[in-house]
């Protein structure tokens, strides 16, 4: 939400759950909660993965729907798959190292929960 190159009028043509917005800020919140985790480390490390797989499920849904094929497609929605699997947990290593982050991880590990059951719906199709 932070760069947007359409203008108000455009942004609410936008359908309300659409993916690549949704990923968007996603990833967007990922990177804004990796910054309240202590470095040191052991969270160095999980923050690193954290922040790769966390903003990378936006990034292969973009490439995806610039696929050539439908092989094409599944095969890079299959990798958005991995991504929000992955990003759970590593959601759930950065609890156990910082408990006191467990709120916002929640709601994190939600929605990335939800975006592993709709990509995982659309790779099946």
């Amino acid at each position: 939400m932070i760069m947007k190159d359409e203008g108000p009028e455009r942004q609410r043509e936008r359908h309300p759950f659409d993916l690549e917005e949704r990923t968007s800020v996603f990833g967007e919140n990922i990177v804004r909660f990796s910054k309240k985790i202590p470095r040191d480390p052991t969270n160095n490390r999980l923050i690193d993965q954290l922040v790769g797989c966390g903003t990378s499920v936006g990034a292969n849904y973009c490439e995806a729907n610039e696929g050539v094929s439908k092989k094409d497609f599944r095969n890079i929605i299959g990798r958005c798959v991995k991504e929000a699997k992955e990003t759970k947990f590593f959601l759930r290593m950065v609890v156990a190292s910082e408990p006191q982050l467990t709120e916002e991880a929640r709601a994190l590990y939600r929605e990335a929960k939800e975006l592993h059951l709709i990509f995982a719906s659309i790779y099946r199709k």
